[in-house]
C-alpha cells in the first residue's frame, strides 16, 4: 500500500512503472495498450453522445413527427421509420468499433502469450546444458502478463459495450413507443 501512495505523490514513479510494465509485457502489450486507449475513447465519446447529442436529437425527431398532420398513410409510416432509423444509427455509430476491440483485447493477450512461449522456447534452445528457471521466467512472465491484460480489458469493455447496446435499444424502443402512443392518442381524437 505504501507503494501505491508513493507513485500518487511521485508521478515519475508511476510513470516508470508502467513502463516496467509494458517492457514486461513485450510489444504485444504495447500494442494492447494502444487498442484499449482507442477503444475507450470511442466509448466515453458514446457516453458523451447519449448524455448530450441523443436528446436533442430525439427530442428534435419526435417533434418533427409530431408536427405532421398525416400520421396514418402508408407514407407516413414510412417516414416514421426513417426517422427513428436516423436516430438508431446516430446512437449506434462507432459501436461496431467497440465492439472489434472488445473481441480483439483477449485475442492481443493470447498473441502475448503464444510470444512469449516463443521467447522461453527459444531460451530453451540457445542454452547449453541445464535450463535455469530464471532464463525461462521472462518469457513465461510475458506470456502471463499479457494474457492476463487482454483478458481483464476484454472483460471490462464488454460490459461497457453491452451497457451501451442495451442503452440504444432502449431509446429506441422508447422512440417507438412514443410515436405510437400519440398516433393513438390522434385517433382517438377522429
Amino acid at each position: 500500500m505504501g507503494d501505491f501512495l508513493l507513485k500518487l505523490i511521485r508521478p515519475d514513479l508511476a510513470f516508470s512503472s508502467v513502463r516496467d510494465f509494458l517492457e514486461l509485457g513485450g510489444d504485444v502489450l504495447l500494442a494492447l495498450m494502444l487498442a484499449t486507449f482507442v477503444m475507450w475513447i470511442l466509448i466515453i465519446e458514446r457516453y458523451w453522445h447519449f448524455a448530450t447529442a441523443h436528446k436533442t436529437l430525439a427530442s428534435t425527431t419526435i417533434d418533427s413527427w409530431n408536427k405532421r398532420t398525416d400520421h396514418d398513410s402508408w407514407f407516413a409510416r414510412r417516414i416514421r421509420e426513417k426517422l427513428i432509423s436516423e436516430v438508431k444509427q446516430s446512437s449506434e455509430r462507432g459501436l461496431i468499433y467497440i465492439k472489434t476491440l472488445v473481441a480483439a483485447a483477449p485475442l492481443l493477450g493470447l498473441l502475448g502469450t503464444v510470444t512469449g512461449m516463443i521467447q522461453a522456447f527459444i531460451s530453451i534452445a540457445e542454452e547449453e546444458g541445464a535450463v535455469s528457471p530464471k532464463l525461462l521466467s521472462s518469457g513465461i512472465y510475458e506470456a502471463m502478463l499479457t494474457t492476463a491484460a487482454g483478458l481483464f480489458v476484454g472483460i471490462i469493455a464488454y460490459l461497457a459495450y453491452n451497457y451501451l447496446v442495451t442503452r440504444v435499444e432502449k431509446l429506441i424502443h422508447n422512440m417507438e413507443y412514443t410515436t405510437i402512443e400519440f398516433i393513438e392518442i390522434l385517433q382517438l381524437k377522429k
